[in-house]
């Protein structure tokens, strides 16, 4: 394994941004030959599929810039740093968002959404035993939020029907937690 294993040599901060950072290594690689990447530094993220005693998914509409595109997502939101604790973060986003409180949290699991330009974790939660309160949205964030049966997001998501790969993920993952 470790002759997979690449070693920094130096390393250069390219754009120090409010939500990215973006470095420029020199690296050795494997066979020492000399090599360049370029990544994002990211504090890490967290993503929940609420679902309420019916067995309806909270689910929102959020236009993304970067496609052009409305899509369909789970609750999501970044760390405030890369000390915050991951639940934490979740339950904040949740209620920020959605405005729902979840009385039981489960963690799914993390996943690296794209690893070869960023070291960006998100944590993945399912919540239940949901109670409504207040929205708190942040001044640049317009959601919809609707409610959708469990079965019909799976389906869509199967389908090829739900863009959002954090989305995907936990879906499928609660899918399986659903089973047992």
């Amino acid at each position: 394994m470790s002759k997979l294993i690449e070693k920094q040599l130096n390393s250069t901060s390219v754009f120090d941004g409010v939500l990215l950072h973006v470095k420029k290594d020199e690296i050795e690689l494997p066979n020492g030959r000399k090599s360049v990447r370029e990544y994002i530094k990211h504090p890490g993220a967290v993503c929940v599929i609420p679902i309420d005693g019916d067995g309806n998914v909270i689910i929102e509409r959020q236009y993304r810039y970067p496609v052009g595109e409305i899509l369909i997502e789970i609750p999501a939101g970044k760390l405030n740093s890369r000390e915050e604790d991951p639940e934490d973060a979740c339950r904040r986003e949740l209620r920020e968002e959605t405005g729902y409180v979840a009385g039981k949290l489960t963690y799914l699991g993390f996943f690296y959404p794209s690893p070869a330009y960023t070291d960006e974790r998100i944590y993945m939660y399912m919540a239940e035993e949901l109670s409504l309160g207040e929205r708190e949205l942040d001044d640049d964030e317009f959601i919809d939020v609707e409610r959708i049966p469990f079965e019909t997001l799976y389906g869509e998501v199967i389908a090829g029907n739900i863009r959002d790969i954090k989305t995907q993920a936990c879906v499928l993952r609660a899918k399986e937690l659903l089973k047992k």
